[in-house]
């Protein structure tokens, strides 16, 4: 069956009430009449076609103290299935991140009168099966046939009496042995507002709340009820913690090294830990952090001469980076819809207000000026050589790298997202670990960075010209927002502000090499300046191999900001399709292969993967066969619908690329990959 995009052609859903439960009960549902329907017309184009949901309370009149239970029931077409609510994916099958885990989301009309506890939802036994999706025929856990999952809800003892509303909305993916469809429409991320899809879809359950006295005593309870353990109430009532959620096994893949990880036992989850930081480790080589790290470098070399210091400012960096990291780990934990850490530069604000933060911190740095408050409460120096200056370039550096993900950090993330708090702010103080731990190590060896001028004119020429390519840095962010800001979806965003950061990335270089020669000028011609060291500036002793050397990296820097800017504003190769659903689909019923990449301006990850991978000779060809049709998905802004189609995908951050066979089958997706893959990917899409 074809994969459609849900936010263009999913359907509300039906009510069927019925009089299933006690005197007054309404239960509600969606789907077919009969229990395995095999529909010839697709009604809802995503997995609704192969499943029947049915919402059964065990009551609809309740007085205030007591509680009621619904029973959420599936029933699967013959052959078809759904994941777990806690999905353990082996290693063959790919990566957690891209299935959707069956839950079950409850909006009630009044919190202060019915509050649902999905956290304690008694969820079925699931059953092994074999599945072969995509390799060889393993065993897997689902849930199929006829499932029963039964969700408690509690009324206040001070609840007031009245009519209130449950709205249940099943999120799930329904497959066969083969191939899996769309999910179900799924919840708004952080900050985003409800799709069409979403508002329409759900099961509504209406609710009485009549003081005791007023109550039935004819009421019954549906038989289905009788599997329900009603000890859950008396734990919710105690205070007792919910169950934790199953979800043990962890995969990963990276440029087409994949391994997994059971974290059941300790073991495991101190390798998934090593796992998380060598993923924040590597996020130091991606283009946000690789243009800061000279900054701190010479920061470190400037106070080598006393190791204390310089191992406590390292310290105190150090600390800043972890700090970011966690406070991330703590909002994803406790706000619902956030998800990952670069959803943060989907709102224009707060990219601009990161810019105007560098860019603060860049000429504080460099000594230009510190940020005073009223002096009756205290003095505020963002210098790198003070412990504020360090704790908040810490921060800074953390913040510079959330564009980015580095390789085994986006499974590791999405893991920990599904973990007790505790569990997750431990995963993403790892990744802060590994990646101020370079740093950690100059600041405990300064002698390793003893090639850096430590003071002198050559010193605060390096700072003045690191401070530019920092404020480079803070323009390309506030461009990037600005862009954001006044971005019309699909169209392409635009990228004139390349050119302001490539202005100030030349000025950094000219710079370089006008003062370079200043500071080298002497009245002795340069065969007998070669032979003087120069003490009083701090320079070093062939002066003129300075002056050469300064003058080739300065114009090399000035020449590859012009180069940069020319190549990314470029259109490139690749004649893309810019996304939408209707474009989506045009090229399906088209009969193409749909190569879908997810970008963004404020991913670099995305830009240099685009550049190394799909704009290769080889890939940018594939891409323009009649056949194939390259769309990208820019999520610059508010692309309400593109981030519908992130999340259809089962996925909630970039880079990433998703191949689909004509059928609309998908046959790839990965964060990280190789030309080859690509091309492969294509190719086995053409086979289906």
């Amino acid at each position: 069956m074809r994969l459609i995009v849900p936010t263009l052609l999913i359907m509300a859903s039906t009510m069927a009430p019925a009089a299933l439960g006690g005197p007054g009960d309404a239960p509600g549902g969606f789907g077919f009449a009969g229990l395995n329907p095999t529909p010839a017309t697709p009604q809802f184009f995503d997995s609704r076609d192969r499943v029947k949901v049915e919402v059964i309370p065990s009551r609809n009149v309740v007085s205030p103290g007591s509680d009621l239970t619904l029973a959420v029931v599936f029933e699967h077409d013959d052959g078809w299935h759904v994941h777990t609510n806690a999905p353990v994916i082996p290693p063959e099958l790919g990566s957690a991140a891209d299935y959707t885990a069956t839950s079950i989301d409850v909006e009630s009309s009044d919190l202060l009168r019915l509050i649902p506890h999905t956290n304690w939802i008694q969820w079925p036994e699931p059953h092994e099966i074999q599945v072969e999706w995509g390799g060889p025929s393993i065993p897997y856990n689902v849930f199929e046939g006829r499932a029963v999952a039964f969700l408690p809800v509690t009324v206040p003892d001070d609840a007031t009496p009245g009519l209130a509303t449950l709205t249940v909305r099943p999120v799930f993916q329904v497959c066969d042995d083969r191939t899996c469809l769309m999910p179900t429409p799924e919840p708004p991320g952080l900050g985003e507002e409800p799709s069409e899809s979403w508002r329409d879809y759900g099961i509504k359950i209406p609710v009485e709340i009549k003081p005791l006295e007023q109550m039935s005593r004819s009421a019954t309870t549906p038989s289905i009820f009788e599997a329900f353990n009603e000890q859950v109430f008396d734990d919710i009532a105690s205070g007792a913690q919910a169950p934790e959620s199953a979800v043990t096994s962890v995969n990963f893949n990276a440029f087409g090294l994949e391994f997994g990880l059971d974290t059941e036992d300790t073991f495991g989850l101190l390798l998934l830990l090593l796992v998380a930081a060598l993923g924040g480790f590597l996020l130091n080589l991606t283009p946000c952090v690789l243009p800061v790290i000279p900054i701190k470098i010479m920061a470190i070399s400037s106070s080598a001469g006393n190791r204390g210091r310089t191992l406590l400012l390292g310290i105190a960096m150090c600390l800043g980076v972890v700090g970011f990291w966690v406070a991330i780990g703590l909002a994803i934990a406790l706000i619902t819809g956030f998800t990952a850490s670069n959803q943060l530069f989907q709102y224009p604000a707060f990219t601009i207000a990161v810019g105007v933060i560098i860019a603060a911190m860049a000429i504080g740095m460099c000594g230009l000026f510190a940020v005073r408050l009223p002096a009756s409460v205290y003095r505020v120096s963002p210098k790198h050589d003070t412990l504020v200056g360090s704790f908040l370039f810490g921060i800074m550096t953390a913040i510079l790298s959330t564009p980015c993900t580095a390789p085994f950090m986006g499974a590791a993330m999405a893991w920990a997202a599904t973990k007790p708090p505790a569990v997750t702010l431990i995963t993403f103080a790892a990744i802060g670990v590994g990646m101020s731990l370079p740093y950690l190590i100059l600041a405990a060896f300064p002698a390793l960075t003893n090639r850096m001028p430590k003071a002198g004119p050559a010193s605060e020429l390096i700072k003045q010209v690191m401070g530019l390519l920092m404020l480079a840095a803070a323009a390309y962010f506030i461009g990037v927002g600005l862009s954001g800001m006044l971005a019309e979806p699909p169209r392409p965003p635009s990228r004139i502000y390349f050119w302001f950061v490539a202005a100030i990335m030349a000025a950094a270089g000219i710079w370089l090499v006008v003062k370079t020669w200043q500071l080298t000028a002497r009245s002795a011609p340069d065969k007998e300046m070669e032979k003087h060291e120069s003490t009083d500036l701090g320079l070093p002793r062939h002066a003129l191999g300075w002056r050469t050397s300064m003058t080739a990296l300065g114009g090399l820097v000035a020449a590859a900001a012009i180069a940069m800017a020319v190549t990314l504003t470029d259109k490139g190769p690749i004649d893309w399709i810019w996304y939408s659903p209707a474009a989506f689909e045009d090229a399906l019923d088209e009969d193409r292969v749909v190569v879908l990449e997810f970008t963004a301006e404020w991913c670099l990850n995305c830009k240099a993967l685009e550049k190394a991978v799909l704009a290769t000779e080889t890939v940018s060809t594939a891409l323009a066969s009649a056949d194939v049709a390259p769309i990208k998905v820019d999520l610059t802004g508010n692309n309400t619908e593109g981030n519908e189609m992130l999340h259809a995908v089962g996925r909630h951050q970039i880079p990433l690329l998703v191949v689909f066979a004509p059928d609309g089958t998908e046959v790839f997706k990965e964060d990280f990959y190789t030309a080859d893959q690509v091309i492969d990917a294509i190719n086995r899409a053409r086979e289906r």
